[in-house]
């Protein structure tokens, strides 16, 4: 049973408002994660019951007449009548100085929605009074020390400190102090003692309007303007040190109270000095006391009744014709309105377990009513407390928003209302924020009693430092509950759930199905910057390909390292892994995809810091793909064990290799043949392997298809390709002679031509660095030919070809040695050699060889 802080005007002659205190059987907020279920008690008439234990009435005794409290009938409880009001009666000069009331034990008394037992909420009118007037007196208490609007319940505390003799009432006058109160409050307590008596039904009492300011008055500066919450205080953390104040130190057992009937007025008294001590205007005064009223009792109230979306909302549902079964509050501040909820403050209801549990929801307090209308619509329009009221329809379309909604600082953009119908099989949910907000959803078919789940690929997400998107996707026609969760941004805790919407999809041909995405958000994540992502070349929408390709590149603020993961239906892992080629670099992040089937991917990114290699990856984006034409075949796939370091990238730049002709991952040629040179500052010695998986036809190893030309720092490597398809090209380096070589990086080569390529010659150690073939460039020769041969061997002596013969090379005017040599036919190969260097040798050494083909594989 929910809890309500009521808190409203009185006019009675002594103090200018009072705090009444009540309970009452209300709607409140379910868990964050719980759909609401129906749950109606169709009660509206209040019936007073004890909480927790019956307590005893108090009794006393005065000139031998013994006054009870709680009786109906005959004996009404007493009320203390302030000394300033005027009584027309003609009292006596007793009654004049000051009239006893009879002291009183706090009952905590329950408003129970039980038609039953309407018949006995007479017998506890005395008792209301009398706990309007103590609790009244903590609130009052709190304004003694300025000119507030609570300033003269100071003459009512000095009226309770009389003799006992001097403040006993007669029983008129007890009548008497009952008809002074609040009419609305007296008419409906009367309204109940007379059906009770007289068999009639009680009138219902209406709330009191809310003052409207006339605009001449705001204009000439005589009523200020009503202030927004926003505008009161940015924060409640500014109520930090109030609200500890108060929890700390105004907490019931500290003053020595172990149940709210004990409390009297001198304890009130104290309790409210202590808990506003340092409150230093009326804001936090209120302020002090709804804390202390939040953490002490369950506080009901009859303010102001309406209709709220709390236990049994569910999306829809109608409120025509039906009776209000919430009741909330409104305070008067500064002149004007204000609302709050202490019901739903309090805690929120687990469905679960059928219990009530107490977690304090500070967005109730003082909500704004442009916030406030969303959840709750009072019977009575003034009480919506704007300028525009909206109708009981417009209220039953609104979004049901939670206090977690605001406290995130969301913006609804769209939709206005609830309700969504698709559009060409899909519709869209956006919102705007100011702080980072993280998001997720639940989508579900409600499909007879029980709701039917639908995977998270019914939706898109899209989630950016300043806004949301989701797009929705239903799979069939029919209706569809969405749950919008969210949490802060700067934290990885739990998602709240913030929002509830409502989705009509007409019957529809089922739509291709999406992958699933068990990160939910699409494109880069918004903790992508922090991870070191600024932007990406491709956004939330799906990238469509006609030719089976894409390319993904992510710009960077600093060094990351990259994996990728690529899903679809259809597509095995072992084979996923073939379709990518990730290229490193120190401010960007390159990833290749091939789709060898037609549909939607998945392609996740995860990052993490280069050079901090023990930090784990994390999560940068989610991109769909849509491959609409040109599959890529499974033969024509990346090739196995791919690095995930393709093209000149980080470890380049470190081992000093720079100035790469093809700066990325991926060469293609048409011709078969490419040269990929760069600048070798730190002459390291390098070696490549060339690599193909299947191979058509048996030749020379794929190491003769590849050859290194230095020339100074510049390298080039030189590959003559021996048939179409799809080589991986690895290069790596030595930086010390006690090391073994490292790869650097991974070059894909993609080869259209149908021309086969002849091997290079094979090269041996005494091949230094910086010398040059210029001819012959094939390792295969003709028999019986003769062949031109030029060749720069930096600080040779002498340079020979061995063959049927010993050739010598001349040296000529450009530092080349050349001479033509005969092949022959009885010779299968012809060895280059040279001799000279360093000391002075004479000894030849061979640095290369060349096949001599016979004449029956001549070519």
């Amino acid at each position: 049973m929910g809890n309500v802080l009521h808190m409203r005007s009185v006019e009675v002659p002594f103090p200018k408002r009072s705090l009444n205190l009540r309970s009452v059987h209300c709607p409140l907020p379910t868990n964050n994660y719980q759909q609401h279920y129906c749950y109606n008690s169709n009660n509206s008439n209040n019936t007073k019951v004890t909480e927790e234990e019956s307590y005893p009435q108090a009794t006393q005794k005065a000139s031998g007449q013994e006054v009870k409290t709680g009786e109906s009938g005959e004996k009404k409880a007493s009320k203390p009548q302030d000394g300033h009001s005027k009584d027309t009666s003609k009292t006596t000069s007793d009654d004049k100085k000051g009239l006893s009331v009879v002291q009183q034990e706090l009952k905590l008394e329950v408003l129970s929605l039980n038609n039953s037992n309407i018949m006995k909420s007479h017998k506890t009118v005395a008792s209301t009074v009398a706990t309007k007037t103590t609790v009244a007196t903590v609130a009052g208490a709190a304004q003694s020390k300025t000119s507030s609007v609570f300033q003269k319940w100071a003459a009512m505390e000095l009226e309770v400190q009389r003799p006992m003799t001097k403040r006993q009432l007669s029983d008129e006058c007890a009548a008497y102090s009952l008809r002074v109160v609040k009419k609305s409050t007296v008419r409906r307590e009367e309204g109940d003692i007379q059906r009770d008596v007289e068999g009639r039904a009680p009138v219902k009492p209406k709330l009191q309007p809310r003052p409207r300011e006339s605009s001449s008055k705001v204009k000439s500066g005589s009523v200020s303007k009503k202030k927004l919450k926003k505008e009161l205080f940015a924060t409640t953390e500014v109520f930090s040190s109030v609200d500890n104040h108060a929890i700390n130190t105004g907490k019931l057992r500290s003053q020595k109270i172990f149940s709210v009937p004990t409390i009297t007025q001198t304890i009130t008294q104290t309790i409210t000095q202590t808990i506003t001590e340092g409150a230093q205007n009326e804001l936090e005064k209120l302020r002090a006391i709804w804390i202390w009223l939040c953490h002490n009792i369950g506080i009901e109230c009859q303010e102001v009744s309406g209709h709220g979306k709390g236990i049994g909302y569910r999306q829809g549902q109608s409120y025509q014709n039906t009776k209000s079964l919430h009741m909330w509050n409104a305070v008067k501040l500064g002149g004007h309105w204000y609302l709050l909820d202490a019901c739903w403050g309090a805690g929120r209801v687990d469905m679960d377990n059928k219990a009530f549990i107490k977690r304090y929801d500070d967005f109730y307090f003082l909500t704004d009513p442009e916030d406030f209308i969303n959840s709750h619509c009072p019977d009575e329009k003034e009480w919506q407390l704007l300028d525009d009221p909206i109708p009981l329809e417009e209220f039953e379309k609104r979004v049901l928003k939670t206090s977690e909604f605001y406290r995130l600082g969301l913006t609804l953009l769209h939709p206005k209302h609830f309700l969504l119908v698709t559009e060409n099989g899909e519709a869209s949910v956006s919102m705007k924020f100011t702080k980072p907000v993280d998001f997720t959803y639940q989508i579900s078919q409600r499909s007879g009693c029980e709701p039917k789940a639908v995977n998270s690929s019914s939706g898109l997400l899209t989630v950016t430092r300043e806004s949301m998107r989701l797009r929705l996707l239903p799979p069939t026609g029919g209706t569809y509950d969405v749950m919008i969760f969210a949490r802060s941004g700067n934290n990885s805790g739990t998602f709240s759930w913030v929002c509830s919407l409502l989705v009509e999809c007409p019957e529809q041909e089922p739509t291709e199905e999406l992958p699933e995405n068990p990160f939910l958000s699409w494109g880069l994540q918004r903790s992508a910057e922090s991870l070191g992502v600024k932007k990406c070349s491709n956004g939330a929408e799906a990238a469509v390909s006609e030719t089976g390709s894409f390319e993904l590149v992510l710009h960077t603020s600093r060094p990351l390292m990259m994996l990728c993961e690529l899903t679809q239906k259809d597509l095995d892992p072992s084979i996923a892994k073939r379709c990518l080629a990730t290229q490193i670099q120190s401010d960007r992040l390159t990833c290749n995809v091939l789709c060898p089937y037609l549909g939607y991917y998945r392609l996740s990114v995860f990052v993490r810091n280069y050079e901090q290699p023990q930090d784990g990856f994390q999560n940068g984006g989610n991109f769909l793909l849509h491959c609409t034409g040109g599959a890529i075949n499974l033969n024509e796939l990346f090739p196995p064990a791919l690095s995930t370091t393709c093209g000149p990238g980080i470890r380049t730049q470190d081992a000093g290799l720079s100035k790469f002709s093809h700066t990325g991952a991926l060469v293609s040629t048409q011709q078969g043949k490419c040269n990929i040179t760069f600048q070798n500052q730190q002459d390291l010695e390098l070696h490549a392997v060339l690599f193909k998986e299947q191979r058509k036809r048996l030749g020379h190893p794929l190491c003769r298809h590849v050859f290194f030309t230095y020339n100074s720092s510049k390298v080039t490597i030189s590959v003559a390709l021996p048939e179409a398809g799809v080589y991986k090209l690895g290069l790596y380096a030595k930086t010390s002679t006690d090391q073994d070589f490292s790869l650097l990086c991974d070059f894909v080569l993609c080869n259209s031509s149908g021309s086969s390529w002849p091997p290079f010659p094979c090269t041996y150690t005494a091949w230094q660095r910086g010398s040059v073939l210029f001819e012959p460039r094939g390792g295969l020769l003709e028999p019986m030919s003769w062949v031109l041969f030029r060749v720069r061997v930096p600080g040779a002596q002498r340079v020979s070809v061995v063959g049927e013969q010993l050739k010598e090379l001349q040296l000529s005017k450009s530092r080349v040695w050349e001479g033509e040599v005969f092949t022959g036919a009885s010779m299968s190969q012809l060895k280059l050699a040279a001799s000279g260097g360093g000391g002075g040798s004479t000894d030849m050494a061979i640095i290369m060889s060349f096949d001599v083909l016979s004449q029956q594989n001549e070519m």
